[in-house]
């Protein structure tokens, strides 16, 4: 989870207040090194209304319709959470493995229900620092998964 600069130091449970009402979108590839930044290489897949609480006693995410319909093609890869009023909360990992919110698929299909089983709120968040080198733009982030540890874009 890659919170905005404006959540840097909230707490799961103002990260779960601030969904309530909110939006989750979900997106292939393309995610940007920070949830501050504009979404430029990636269409939405999906998107779920967070229900108000956004979770449930048992931190299970609740939302309005659970399955939705998918809009595009694609592989769930990552997905940006925002609040009512519209503003980023977080960037999240999707898909199969380590990911931070689990589907019941692991792709998705135009016109076909695609359902959210698990959402994951851990503290702390994921850290991305930037350098420009002769390679071009490097991205280190403060996982442990070496898998994960790098992204250079030209």
């Amino acid at each position: 989870m890659r919170l905005a600069e404006a959540y840097a130091s909230a707490t799961i449970e103002q990260i779960e207040a601030a969904l309530s009402g909110g939006k989750l979108v979900v997106f292939s590839v393309g995610r940007p090194p920070s949830a501050d930044h504009k979404i430029t290489r990636s269409a939405a897949l999906a998107e779920y209304v967070f229900a108000s609480p956004a979770f449930d006693d048992a931190k299970t995410p609740v939302f309005a319709e659970n399955p939705v319909t998918v809009a595009l093609v694609g592989t769930p890869g990552w997905a940006r959470a925002f609040s009512a009023d519209g503003a980023v909360v977080a960037d999240f990992s999707a898909g199969a493995g380590l990911a931070e919110i689990k589907f019941d698929s692991i792709s998705a299909t135009p016109g076909f229900p695609l359902k959210v089983l698990s959402l994951k709120i851990s503290l702390p968040a994921e850290t991305v620092t930037y350098e420009k080198t002769e390679y071009g733009h490097v991205y280190l982030t403060g996982l442990e998964n070496a898998h994960r540890k790098l992204s250079v874009r030209g």
